[in-house]
């Protein structure tokens, strides 16, 4: 079927799309992907059964149902993405397109939060920012819809620069550059080269970069076409760093406080908030919208519970937001302990990456260190104040007393770090 049929089809579904029988969608088109461990084909029957107007198949199955129902095509994933590039291509939406090595899912929910105070504003659903998800978000793009902000994740190189293709963004903005998935992109530089695919398309087909003024790297991206942001006066949005328990902002007089933690937040609100004063809303409604800011669970979050102070960063780690949360922690009043989860997709550096945090965690003024997870226990040294436990289960069974009054919880996704507030607290 050709795309422009296979449109008038998305539009008949209200622009609903399925990939997951078990979380069907009544009345949408089903797509019928494959994976390593899956074949959406075998499903398809099951799709219809459950409410799907239409499937997309790229194998030849069995059809239970009206002939009409189904759409055979080469390739189901290639069919979605060609799909979803096409939608966009009829939105006059504006499109922001962001990637990064943190903060990117914390500063997408800012910029969505800031723009909706006067915009019709779409964004990525939580961090489905892959080759499936990025075309997932394309195709929510309604007539009415004015803005839509677009989180692209990479391992590799070359993988932002296909995503950034399909996107086609009015604007593009990189939070920063850190040293996650190294795996893939080998070493900072790769990770660099990678990110900044984003900005080398951006500049060639001559849209909107926004640029972090205060970040080495993306000063040398500023132009005649961008949009800088900061502490640094020459940037078009100056801002003053008053955070404090919280993270705050001020721009011209006017304080923007949230409930965020940690400093590495500082530059994630700066960028929502320039964003916000670029497209002509005020500083006072920015400041009232986020005040009452509220991250996703696991994301930074500040918890206060049986007389315990508690930032639980459980949703993802690499060794730059670390280093960040673990330096922001040392900052808080009172006795401190941290409790560290493994750190995955480092390649090579693992070893030395994790011996590094350890050294971090040593230098700081933190009463006591809990590392967890079989990387790290590896690394076991003797000083007192560490605490090494190959896995959740043996810290359980070996450490259920916490006294200090102030606790970091982060680690990477895979090692469900939050299971450990849940049982401590």
């Amino acid at each position: 079927m050709e795309i422009i049929k296979l449109h008038k089809l998305l539009i008949e579904c209200d622009y609903k799309i399925s990939t997951d029988t078990r979380k069907i969608i009544r009345k949408s088109i089903f797509f019928a992907l494959k994976g390593k461990n899956f074949n959406g084909n075998h499903f398809a029957n099951n799709a219809i059964k459950k409410g799907a107007s239409y499937v997309v198949i790229d194998d030849k199955i069995e059809k239970k149902y009206d002939e009409n129902l189904y759409i055979k095509v080469d390739n189901s994933l290639e069919t979605l993405q060609n799909l979803a590039k096409y939608n966009r291509l009829q939105s006059h939406a504006k499109i922001i397109a962001l990637t990064g090595s943190n903060g990117k899912t914390t500063t997408k929910e800012l910029i969505k939060s800031v723009l909706e105070v006067k915009y019709n504003t779409i964004s990525t659903d939580g961090n489905l920012n892959n080759h499936i998800g990025v075309p997932l978000t394309l195709l929510r793009i309604k007539p009415e819809t004015q803005f839509a902000i677009i989180e692209m994740g990479a391992n590799n190189l070359g993988e932002i620069n296909f995503l950034t293709k399909l996107i086609n963004p009015d604007y593009g903005y990189i939070t920063n550059f850190g040293k996650a998935h190294l795996e893939g992109f080998k070493n900072i530089k790769g990770v660099i080269k990678g990110k900044t695919e984003l900005y080398d398309w951006i500049i060639k087909s001559r849209k909107i970069l926004i640029i972090n003024s205060d970040d080495q790297v993306q000063q040398k991206y500023i132009n005649k076409n961008s949009i800088s942001f900061g502490k640094n006066e020459n940037s078009n949005y100056h801002f003053e760093n008053i955070s404090k328990n919280y993270v705050g902002a001020k721009y011209n007089g006017i304080n923007v406080i949230t409930n965020l933690y940690g400093d590495y937040n500082f530059s994630n609100l700066c960028a929502a908030i320039s964003i916000g004063l670029n497209f002509n809303i005020d500083i006072n409604e920015i400041s009232y919208k986020l005040k009452n800011f509220n991250l996703s669970i696991n994301r930074s979050e500040y918890i206060e519970k049986k007389n315990k102070k508690i930032i639980l960063d459980a949703y993802n780690a690499n060794p730059t937001s670390m280093k960040s949360a673990i330096e922001s922690f040392e900052k808080v009043e009172g006795n401190k302990i941290v409790i560290l989860g493994d750190m995955y997709e480092l390649g090579k550096y693992q070893k030395l990456e994790h011996e590094k945090i350890i050294e971090v965690c040593n230098s700081k003024k933190i009463d006591k260190c809990i590392f967890i997870g079989e990387i790290f226990y590896r690394l076991k040294n003797n000083i007192s104040s560490n605490y090494f436990y190959k896995n959740k289960t043996d810290f359980f069974k070996n450490n259920n007393q916490i006294d200090e009054t102030n606790i970091l919880i982060k680690g990477s996704r895979g090692m469900k770090m939050e299971e450990i507030f849940k049982k401590i607290l």
